[in-house]
């Protein structure tokens, strides 16, 4: 990559599926005032959020082509989840409206120390339907990301795998995270997806809590234990552990790899996971090794870190780039060669399939 230029997305298109929701978020909010009473806040502001709509809009702001796939009601609050992504370039073609119940939302007071409370409402997540997804849209991706599979309702059991095959069967791959804290009970409803993901990107009270385990190394050998390729859990202020089939954390593979947070000035926590998600997404589809892609999730959730709002902090791949290159270096660098490389590769196979149609 020359001085200058930059880098741009190593992949083709992302469909991402799953959790869309408006968030509400204010801060810094030291108490809920009693009665009628009121509070000055210093930001309030509204954005597209969970670990579909967040993940995708940091995708976007890595330069990724998204295509959302997802449940929202007939309501302002669609109307407003949907304006948000498309003002980042988003196919919002595939978000199906549901009559009769609201879009999932939730309010954030903020804490001065970046963490909050929620008040949810689960709304039309849980209302997607096998006949709802075209199938079609699939064709082409890079990766399927599945954002809350666990608060999909039905719709885990009575579509996805239909959706994650036609995704795999031309070449995706397949990364998944979860919404909510967790249950073993959770984790039975999980397993046939997790069987077929090439990662899953919990934090880590989701994995101990739907593993039952008390250690985070028995709980990621359980993950591999089911098929899954890859298991990449966030720890908050302690970085991320990054374990996968036939690597560290594997039976027989040793420990699994700590890659250690980046220290930042923290405003706001919501939506470092979606960051992580979207920056690990990119370093394994532009053939890192897995412990510099999640380098670059850890580089992006951090960045997310700094701002109010799941989309806060990330500007594109080359900021995120520059930011991890004065904090990490070697893995920038690592990561800023796999890019070019496989951006150079991309060049080829278009120049190949340009030729092939001229002649």
């Amino acid at each position: 990559m020359s001085a200058g230029e930059a880098p741009g997305w190593p992949a083709g298109p992302v469909a991402v599926l799953g959790a869309h929701i408006l968030d509400v978020l204010g801060r810094p909010v030291a108490e809920i005032p009693p009665g009628q009473g009121s509070a000055r806040l210093q930001e309030i502001r509204v954005t597209a959020a969970g670990t579909a709509a967040g993940t995708s809009i940091d995708l976007a702001k890595l330069g990724a082509p998204v295509r959302a796939i997802g449940a929202l009601g007939t309501d302002l609050i669609g109307d407003i989840v949907i304006a948000a992504m498309c003002r980042h370039g988003i196919d919002t073609a595939g978000l199906v409206r549901k009559p009769g119940v609201q879009t999932s939302a939730t309010i954030l007071p903020i804490r001065a120390d970046g963490s909050r409370p929620a008040l949810h409402v689960p709304g039309a997540i849980g209302r997607l339907e096998l006949a709802d997804v075209d199938l079609a849209r699939l064709r082409g991706v890079s990766a399927l990301v599945v954002g809350a599979p666990d608060a999909l309702g039905g719709f885990t059991a009575g579509g996805l795998e239909q959706v994650v095959a036609a995704a795999r069967a031309g070449g995706a791959l397949i990364m998944t995270d979860v919404l909510h804290p967790g249950s073993r009970a959770g984790l039975d409803r999980l397993t046939g997806l997790l069987a077929s993901a090439d990662w899953f990107c919990p934090n880590d009270s989701q994995l101990l809590a739907l593993t039952g385990r008390g250690d985070l190394v028995l709980a990621i050998s359980d993950v591999l234990a089911l098929g899954a390729g890859g298991v990449a859990v966030t720890l908050g202020a302690d970085g991320a552990l990054v374990a996968w089939a036939g690597g560290p954390g594997a039976p027989g593979g040793g420990a699994p790899v700590h890659v250690p947070a980046l220290e930042v000035a923290v405003t706001d926590t919501t939506g470092c996971g979606d960051g992580f998600s979207a920056g690990m997404l990119g370093g394994l589809l532009a053939g890192a090794d897995p412990a510099d892609a999640a380098w670059l999730g850890v580089a992006c959730g951090s960045l997310v870190a700094t701002g109010l709002g799941s989309d806060a902090g990330i500007e594109d791949l080359g900021q995120v780039l520059g930011f991890l290159a004065g904090r990490q270096p070697g893995a920038a660098a690592r990561l800023a060669a796999a890019i070019q490389h496989r951006t150079a590769q991309q060049q080829t196979g278009e120049s190949r399939s340009s030729a092939g149609r001229g002649s």
